[in-house]
């Protein structure tokens, strides 16, 4: 295989990553796009395969072996396997932390070959021979990709934790963990790591690396602990770039253009996403990145100290019975019905009330759910049609006209607080504005706070209905209700 022939397939390979990219910016062309990304992958593993066949036919004419390729094959084997077995098995609601599982997989390996190439230069074409020194900007790259590497890593098994929401250990609770001080504590790691760094780009100390390692693993955690669970979705965007980033500084110092190529577009994409998803959410983008600094104390709490307050309470008849007399529906989908994985049973019920003349539509906000994109990915496996889905801005100017609004499972995404108390945490956080339709279904388990630990006045007002209970229990009985 020439160099020429692999030079060729790293960039037909990058222009499938970007056109993967392209695809996935919008539901209708998003199958396309994944497409795009697997043949993308799929040319890039095999030419880097062919490239270490050919240093390894190369090695066997100077003496050496070709172990190594053996050993990339079974790495391919056992990973893929692995991969595989887990997205097969992975419920809707785990999605996220099986992303955040990724994220960190891909720091961790960062992590481990800059370590490799600090050891072994030789072994991966950085120098001619064992002994030589490696050149000040291979330093520089090895030590930006390998802090980078460990911070996503440490970073996302704290996101795991937070997202699985099943862990005693407090770093993996929901709710930010603060403590006095921490912000400078950040700051005083931080330098530490970079003067660490930049001693370990001029002079080659091997201790310097170490320790700059074993700091970037600390302040993962540290800037990930504080951010509480209303925000994760915009943590796993961000670790999503982190990721990249620590991908591409490993490709300059391997002098592999597809790690370069692939980690900047993951890297530039993820940082942009974050940035929307922060304008989504009213948060400020460098707050989040350095771990909430400036952060109000005291947010995402206030849900445990409030009254209770009488609200109206409906069956699934009654919310069946308005459904099926009204003119338009939008439905609002939130986490909650991840959980319950009702989006079949949700998809029968709107092709219910079309049939029967009814403009049922969907509105998508931009962190419902866990992660980016949740609630497409949702509603995609159970093939509702792409145009009835919409995003915030493009629906909100439709509530006022709309005669019911059938909320399920969401909550900080529909809290009119945000836009009529100014004191609130989530106040000026863009939401949908379902509080503005004639009349609101919203179908929760129970009473229990959002993410951001609120009250939420949509379910008080005197046009709501609460139905309580599983989703896909209620919205079986809808369907039943709707076909009497």
């Amino acid at each position: 295989m020439s160099m020429n022939l692999i030079t060729s397939c790293y960039l037909v390979a990058s222009i499938c990553f970007i056109q993967a990219l392209k695809g996935l910016s919008h539901p209708t062309s998003s199958r396309r796009g994944n497409l795009f990304g697997m043949v993308g992958m799929a040319i890039a593993v095999l030419t880097t395969v062919g490239l270490i066949y050919k240093l390894g036919a190369l090695s066997l004419q100077e003496g050496g072996t070709t172990a190594g390729l053996g050993y990339v094959i079974l790495g391919l084997l056992l990973g893929g396997t692995a991969g595989t077995l887990m997205a097969k098995r992975v419920e809707m609601t785990k999605m996220p932390e099986l992303v955040a599982f990724m994220h960190s997989m891909i720091g961790l390996a960062a992590v481990f070959i800059a370590i490799a190439a600090v050891v072994e230069p030789q072994s991966l074409g950085i120098v001619a021979q064992l002994g030589e020194p490696i050149p000040a900007g291979n330093r520089l790259e090895l030590f930006l990709g390998a802090a980078i590497g460990a911070i996503t890593f440490s970073g996302s098994v704290i996101a795991f934790g937070k997202l699985s929401g099943k862990y005693r250990f407090r770093l993996f609770q929901g709710a930010p963990v603060t403590f006095a001080g921490q912000h400078w504590l950040n700051l005083a790691l931080g330098l530490a790591i970079l003067g660490l760094g930049l001693a370990f780009t001029f002079s080659g100390d091997l201790t310097a690396f170490a320790v700059l390692l074993a700091l970037a693993f600390v302040i993962g955690v540290l800037i990930i602990i504080p951010i509480g669970g209303a925000d994760m979705p915009v943590v796993v965007s961000m670790l999503n770039s982190y990721s990249g980033w620590a991908a591409a500084g490993i490709g300059f110092s391997l002098n592999n253009a597809m790690l370069i190529v692939a980690g900047s577009l993951v890297g530039s994409s993820g940082a942009i996403l974050s940035y929307i998803m922060c304008k989504a959410m009213n948060r400020s983008f460098f707050n989040v990145i350095l771990g909430g600094f400036g952060a109000e104390a005291g947010a995402g709490v206030q849900g445990g100290s409030q009254e209770q307050r009488p609200v109206k309470s409906g069956s699934a008849d009654d919310a069946a019975f308005l459904l099926g007399n009204a003119d338009s529906v939008i439905i609002v989908p939130g986490y909650g019905l991840a959980v319950a994985r009702a989006q079949h049973a949700l998809m029968e019920l709107a092709e219910k009330l079309a049939h029967r003349g009814i403009s049922v539509k969907y509105a998508i906000h931009p962190v419902a759910g866990r992660m980016p994109g949740h609630m497409n990915v949702l509603l995609a496996e159970a093939e509702v049609p792409y145009e009835q889905v919409f995003e915030m801005d493009d629906i909100n100017p439709e509530f006022g006209q709309t005669d019911v609004v059938l909320v399920l499972g969401a909550n900080d995404v529909v809290n009119p607080a945000a836009k009529t108390d100014p004191h609130s945490p989530i106040a000026g956080m863009p939401i949908l504005d379902a509080y503005k339709a004639r009349t609101v279904i919203v179908n929760k388990r129970s009473m229990a706070s959002g993410y951001a630990g609120l009250d939420n006045e949509l379910f008080y007002m005197d046009k709501s209905i609460m139905v309580f209970g599983d989703a896909k229990k209620v919205l079986e009985d809808m369907v039943k209700a709707v076909e009497a």
